[in-house]
């Protein structure tokens, strides 16, 4: 078990502050919150250009002992919301570096409430794409045909290389779309070779995808 747990949530915009404020008070040292793009759940709102929501993406790094408390604190923070509020998940971290410091893998806590025990069960993975942007969409459909429900599109930006192109000496530093799917892990290969068989990918430098298990997800918001 590693030291330390990425705990994610994913929730409609403007409720970020609300969720981090309640891990704060429950043992977390913070987060960060960003703002992303959530994506229609069907391809025909997709070529409709309905169904796509702004999502609030909270990134917590928190010590595995205080998980547990910080994850019933923040699904307590969203038990009045209404249904499908957004999801909350954890990630475990190998290594966490902060001013300089490297920490390492250490035995923590992992117990959840009972009513979200079900849903935790299920095995899942996160799948992240990172693609030049304006490919989000296509990348989706995609992994929709294969069986992902949805995902969440954050602007990003590549980093320059010393061999990429100079405009008047200055490096051009493409913009990315990173892109976040959680699936059930017997959808994942399924999804990932979906996604490696798109012709916008098929050059090098084009993207890049990745998975990792999640632990610990539940739906936020009244149950039904």
């Amino acid at each position: 078990m590693s030291k330390f747990s990425l705990i994610i949530s994913i929730v409609p915009h403007d409720k970020g502050e609300k969720l981090t404020k309640a891990a704060v008070q429950a043992g977390s040292g913070g987060g960060s919150v960003m703002m992303g793009r959530g994506l229609a759940k069907s391809n025909l709102n997709a070529i409709l250009g309905t169904g796509e929501t702004t999502k609030d993406l909270i990134f917590m790094v928190v010590e595995s002992e205080k998980k547990s408390a910080i994850l019933n604190a923040v699904l307590q923070a969203a038990e009045n919301e209404k249904s499908g509020f957004g999801e909350i998940f954890t990630l475990d971290v190998d290594n966490l570096m902060k001013a300089g410091t490297i920490a390492g893998n250490l035995d923590g806590g992992n117990d959840m409430s009972e009513e979200n025990k079900n849903l935790n069960e299920i095995p899942r993975d996160m799948i992240t794409v990172i693609v030049n942007k304006g490919y989000a969409d296509d990348v989706m459909f995609a992994a929709r045909k294969a069986g992902a429900t949805g995902g969440t599109v954050i602007n990003a930006r590549g980093t320059a290389r010393e061999d990429d192109e100079k405009f008047f000496g200055v490096h051009i530093v493409p913009e990315k779309d990173m892109l976040v799917i959680v699936v059930e892990h017997y959808k994942k290969q399924s999804v990932l070779k979906a996604i490696g068989e798109l012709k916008c990918l098929k050059e090098p430098g084009m993207g890049i995808a990745f998975s990792s298990p999640v632990s610990d997800f539940s739906l936020l918001g009244k149950k039904k």
